[in-house]
């Protein structure tokens, strides 16, 4: 073998020896990773990976049937700086000297939550310290302040700069403040679920899709990275008006407030769509004597009182088992039948018609007639009623509305007492929707709070007004008790809604009103029915001579003295005198006023 080959083999050995030894190190050193580092790699592989976090969906909006906001989500933000971010510490912390003077000034001024100087004591303790998430302001800023506070020369050179940096919170607000604030509902917590009302029922809808981002490791920083838009919300469009709900409001305040009441409910109806254009409900609270929005009175169900007395003579006339002229004796004394004795809020030795008897609304008339009408048969009383739609249970968007409760009675005894509105429990909205179908030629719709879910302005379902029932009873009964409620109103000498000496109730020279008083006695724990405390009621519609608008007014324990017709009565000729000028239904013609046809 020549030299120039032995040299070659040497090279070749020690290229191998190298590769050996090469690999026998790089084999060690996973085999050490594997055996003792292992943990410790673990620990630092963890930290690479992506930190998810979701992205809050926007909550759609609530708007009225105008477009106006009712509750929307609006974006607020809470302020953080990074006091550790290199930039503030380099060259002995000159940025953060030259900076942090006006930096304080601005957030006293824009902010307010504190002075200047506090401020500037907070973030230089964090900077002395190296706190990573100081948070800067007490509370939320909204938009403004924000834009404002971007405006700063050090927040403008951006968070990996400044250290500072802003994170969104969406806060549920209601532009009109109280105004129909039960129905609308409320959300639990910030951006949460629906927990009551329109909030509650079209929680799904309202809540839109999260989306989910991660942080991660971009360039040496800490990058945000999307990785799956949020879908906002849809939105809701209600049959709320909020120039007819303000009217509305106002009106069962004044009144509620007058009478110093424990609560008052007042509901506005469109008489041929069944929507609802607003609704009220105010209780007093008892430690400041104000009235807030707190229950849904509007379908909670309660006895009636005399609001009933239409239904249960509807019932009777539609069986045939008596006529609207039909007479009745009534008398001063108490009407005794059997182990009950009814009375009369107006007393009166005297014949009554079946048309009058409602006008004036008398107890010992209602008992006696229908008594005189199913007395063995009661169960075909309530079997009518049913007819009537009444029991249905499809009726209004509001989560844990009350059904109605009509029993058989089991005795005739009972039944004298359905007869006026007692042993009986129906909500405010479902005597609205009944004496709507009265307004409406005998159809019944069902009320509706919602027309419409929309996307980005885009139409995506559409709801229709339901029929009920297309008809409650017969055209001649509808006719009967039509001019019987007419006499509720405008029968000044029985009339219990009519003008009476000083108080017009529910008579008015600008809308003409037809309806249905009621008053029923509360039930006080331990003492049963008390004859101090009442539950005033009045129903109606106008104009009676072609219905636009169906509204009710229930008001609890007023104080002494106390009149269905002058306390709600004269609430709902406010509101239908406003509702009117409000709509502009009326047009004038020669000088003379006349109802729009439309």
């Amino acid at each position: 073998m020549s030299d120039e080959q032995r040299n070659t083999v040497w090279r070749f050995a020690i290229i191998f020896i190298f590769i050996a030894l090469g690999f026998c190190a790089v084999l060690a050193k996973i085999v050490y990773i594997q055996a003792v580092e292992r943990s410790e790699w673990l620990k630092v592989a963890e930290k690479q990976v992506p930190t998810h976090r979701p992205i809050k969906a926007t909550r759609g909006n609530i708007l009225d049937c105008h477009g106006q906001l009712l509750a929307s989500s609006m974006p607020q933000y809470y302020v953080f700086m990074d006091t550790r971010v290199p930039a503030l510490h380099a060259n002995k912390g000159a940025l953060f000297a030259a900076h942090i003077d006006s930096l304080a000034r601005d957030l006293a001024t824009i902010v307010g939550d504190h002075p200047a100087a506090v401020y500037k004591e907070r973030i230089s303790a964090a900077y002395r310290h190296g706190e990573k998430r100081l948070r800067v302001c007490d509370h939320r800023i909204n938009y403004l302040q924000r834009q404002a506070l971007e405006q700063n020369a050090l927040i403008k050179r951006g968070k990996y700069k400044s250290g500072i940096f802003f994170e969104d919170q969406h806060r549920r607000i209601k532009p009109y403040g109280l105004l129909a604030s039960r129905t609308i509902g409320s959300i639990y917590g910030e951006g949460g679920v629906g927990n009551s009302g329109l909030e509650k029922r079209f929680d799904k809808e309202l809540r839109g899709i999260d989306g989910m981002s991660s942080i991660q490791r971009i360039g040496g920083r800490n990058e945000s990275v999307t990785e799956i838009e949020a879908q906002d919300g849809l939105d809701i469009v209600t049959t709320i008006d909020a120039n007819l709900q303000d009217i509305v409001e106002n009106a069962l305040l004044a009144k509620t407030a007058e009478r110093n009441a424990k609560w008052g409910c007042a509901i506005l109806m469109e008489t041929q769509t069944g929507y609802i254009r607003a609704i009220a409900n105010l209780d007093r609270d008892k430690e400041d004597g104000n009235y807030y929005e707190a229950q849904n009175h509007a379908v909670q169900r309660v006895e009636p009182g005399s609001t009933f007395k239409t239904i249960a003579l509807v019932a009777a006339l539609d069986d045939g088992k008596i006529d609207i002229d039909d007479t009745v004796k009534v008398t001063r004394q108490p009407w005794q039948y059997f182990t009950v004795k009814h009375t009369d809020a107006h007393p009166m030795d005297t014949v009554l018609t079946v048309r009058s008897a409602l006008a004036v609304s008398s107890n010992i008339a209602l008992a006696k007639l229908i008594t005189r009408s199913y007395e063995g048969s009661a169960k075909k009383f309530v079997r009518r009623i049913e007819k009537m739609g009444l029991l249905d249970s499809v009726y209004c968007e509001i989560p844990g509305a009350d059904k109605a409760r009509i029993d058989v009675p089991r005795d005739t005894v009972t039944l004298s007492k359905m007869s006026y509105g007692y042993s009986v429990e129906l909500s405010p909205m479902q005597i609205l929707m009944f004496y709507n179908a009265i307004a409406n030629r005998g159809r019944m719709v069902r009320p509706m709070l919602v027309t419409s879910i929309q996307q980005n302005g885009e139409e995506v379902k559409r709801f229709r007004t339901e029929v009920v029932k297309s008809s409650i009873c017969s055209k001649r009964t509808l006719r009967d008790i039509q001019s019987a409620l007419h006499d509720v109103v405008w029968d000044n000498h029985l009339g219990t809604a009519a003008a009476k000496l000083w108080s017009r109730k529910a008579q008015s020279h600008l809308v003409s009103i037809a309806g249905k008083t009621g008053t029923a006695q509360l039930i006080i724990p331990g003492h049963g029915y008390s004859g101090r405390h009442h539950r005033m009621t009045f129903v109606g519609y106008f104009p009676e001579e072609n219905p636009k608008y169906t509204c009710i007014c229930m008001i609890e324990d007023p104080q002494f003295p106390y009149d269905a017709g002058m306390d709600c009565g004269s609430t709902v000729r406010v509101i239908a005198e406003r509702t009117m000028a409000q709509t502009g239904c009326y047009i004038y013609q020669n000088g003379e006023r006349k109802l729009e046809k439309r």
